[in-house]
């Protein structure tokens, strides 16, 4: 009987010792040198700029023609645009404006994204540039602007003529050459928008360079039934996390005028890269 504690008292210790090896083994994979998992870096941008007060006035009396020929506080009223409802201004803000003109109406928007990503392993810009990626390839840059021609004609019409989608459908007797996946190709089918008589600057939806990280441009000339034809000309570029698009567009009073590609391009890509420039700031 007298043997029965100290019998006990080797089994708990036994049981001790085993206890602590196991716990020593779980302190040595907590220790420097086992696997960490790395968080991806933040976006460069942590907030917007006003998108309302982001365009000069001297830029929006240039864009909006007629405004200026209003009484003064309509002018400011117009000037001073429209924000955008967003539930997430630390996010996405926006803002738009609208003049009219006797012999057109203009319409701009211009649109900030900043991106973040809720995913340790993938940092904001990886997830701005797979965002971005994707509205590249919804513009369908393989298309080509369409050019000026008659009225539509009803269904079963030549292919290649105008579907009222601002590009071309496909098949033979499309317009022109279709240009690569990244609009690198140059020239331009004789007729298109802004280059009569087949000029060699090229119009179609492209990718633009020198704007941010990535950039490009889409023209969309649309047409219902008898109406006026209205022409929206967008360019969307990314820096770092953030994502910008701008919208501007023309429908003459005439039903038989098509808006000048080579004027709203030239306007909105200005305006572009005064934005990149307002973001970096």
């Amino acid at each position: 009987m007298a043997y029965v504690p100290g019998v006990a008292l080797l089994a708990a210790l036994a049981v001790g010792c085993s206890a602590g090896s196991d716990g020593s083994a779980s302190d040595a994979d907590s220790k420097p040198g086992g696997p960490t998992v790395t968080t991806a870096p933040p976006g460069k941008y942590r907030t917007l700029p006003a998108p309302c007060r982001a365009v000069p006035g001297s830029t929006l009396k240039d864009l909006l023609p007629g405004v200026a020929e209003l009484p003064q506080q309509q002018q400011e009223k117009a000037f001073r645009g429209s924000p955008t409802v967003t539930y997430d201004t630390d996010r996405k803000v926006g803002c738009s404006w609208k003049s009219d003109a006797p012999d057109s109406t203009r319409n701009l928007s211009i649109d900030f994204e900043r991106v973040v990503s809720y995913d340790p392993a993938v940092s904001d810009d990886d997830r701005a540039r797979t965002l971005y990626a994707k509205k590249e390839t919804a513009a369908d840059l393989s298309g080509v602007t369409t050019p000026p021609g008659p009225p539509e004609k009803p269904a079963g019409s030549a292919a290649g003529e105008e579907t009222g989608t601002g590009k071309p459908s496909g098949g033979e007797g499309s317009a022109g050459p279709s240009p690569s996946a990244s609009g690198s190709t140059s020239g331009t089918a004789s007729g298109t928008p802004g280059a009569p008589g087949g000029g060699s600057e090229d119009l179609r939806p492209r990718v633009l360079d020198g704007l941010g990280d990535a950039a490009f441009l889409d023209d969309l000339l649309t047409r219902a039934g008898s109406t006026a034809q209205h022409r929206t000309v967008s360019v969307v570029f990314r820096t770092s996390n953030v994502i910008v698009t701008v919208r501007y567009g023309e429908q003459p009073a005439l039903v038989t005028k098509v808006p000048d590609s080579k004027e709203l391009q030239d306007k909105a890509q200005a305006l572009a890269r005064k934005l990149a420039e307002v973001i970096s700031e």
